[in-house]
């Protein structure tokens, strides 16, 4: 592997994390600019656009997306990570961005990687590192910061984001364990299409598309596009291509732009005010989870030779 593919795969995932990021930004933008539009509304569209969108480019690359459904526990496994692995971590967060702000969500969300260290260990009994152990005190006292402002005994931010950004953060477990025999298998577009298009389509269990009028704006179309081919189509390709050519624990500490972009775009853009604590406890947790994405390689071979063992 050459410095320049090296550079070029943190380039890639870097600006795929900006571009999440960004995503972000734009959902709390067309939130406040049109009450009409709903958390549920808003990723239906863009699970549904986007879901097309990579099962198309799929099949004109000639990776054969439909493969996946000739296997029955392959199948399952999907719409399971579509519905307990895209569901949350996309509606959930996009819940927090309506009822709080980009940064504040997406900074709770990125709380996910610690989901993930404490599954292995009650489920897999693998016993966090020193670093991970520091990495989770760390992010303890950033959230509680962030959350109380310091004064324990009241809350700073509303408890409804609070919940839907805790069930952000679970979506970014169960997204990241979910589908990871699948990846391989079947590669990241198909899987990610699939995923996109099988949550959206449940979700119109509960609101149909078509019995919801939204009247748009021209401003509004142009971040609904964003959200939907900047914010999930280039991403997701993007990150994934970034894979091959840098190591997977390297690109989840180039995760850190999401919160940093979020950030910095809601307070340039947007005017969001962000006290000292918000920004103290959001650079604790994303410190925090960088610690934490070191140790993601030994956790991953401990844990692979305890099932061949």
């Amino acid at each position: 592997m050459t410095r320049q593919h090296h550079l070029k795969g943190v380039l890639l995932a870097s600006i795929a994390c900006i571009l999440w990021g960004i995503s972000g930004v734009a959902a709390s933008t067309i939130f406040q600019l049109n009450s009409q539009i709903t958390a549920l509304w808003l990723t239906q569209v863009r699970m549904i656009s986007a879901g097309i969108i990579l099962l198309v480019m799929g099949q004109v690359m000639g990776v054969k997306p439909t493969k996946i459904w000739r296997n029955r526990q392959d199948s399952l496994r999907l719409v399971s990570y579509g519905l307990l692995g895209l569901v949350p971590v996309q509606l959930c967060y996009f819940e927090a961005v309506k009822y709080g702000n980009a940064p504040i969500a997406t900074i709770i969300q990125f709380l996910g990687p610690f989901i993930i260290s404490i599954y292995f260990f009650l489920f897999k009994h693998v016993t966090p590192q020193r670093s991970e152990a520091i990495g989770m005190i760390m992010a303890f006292i950033g959230t509680l910061l962030i959350v109380t402002h310091g004064h324990l005994t009241s809350l700073a931010i509303s408890p409804v984001v609070l919940f839907w950004g805790g069930l952000s953060a679970i979506g970014v477990a169960t997204n990241t364990l979910i589908p990871r025999p699948l990846l391989q298998k079947y590669g990241s577009m198909t899987i990610t299409g699939w995923g996109l298009l099988v949550a959206g389509v449940c979700l119109t269990i509960f609101k149909p598309l078509w019995q919801v009028h939204v009247q748009l704006t021209g401003m509004e179309i142009s971040l609904l596009l964003v959200i939907i081919i900047l914010g999930t189509v280039f991403p997701f390709l993007m990150f994934a291509n970034s894979l091959s050519y840098i190591l997977p624990t390297t690109a989840s500490l180039l995760d850190a732009f999401e919160p940093l972009a979020a950030t910095i775009f809601s307070i340039t853009f947007l005017n969001v005010q962000l006290t000292g604590f918000d920004l103290f406890g959001g650079s604790l947790i994303i410190l925090a989870v960088m610690a934490l994405s070191l140790n993601v390689r030994k956790m991953m071979r401990l844990l692979h030779r305890r099932r061949t063992d």
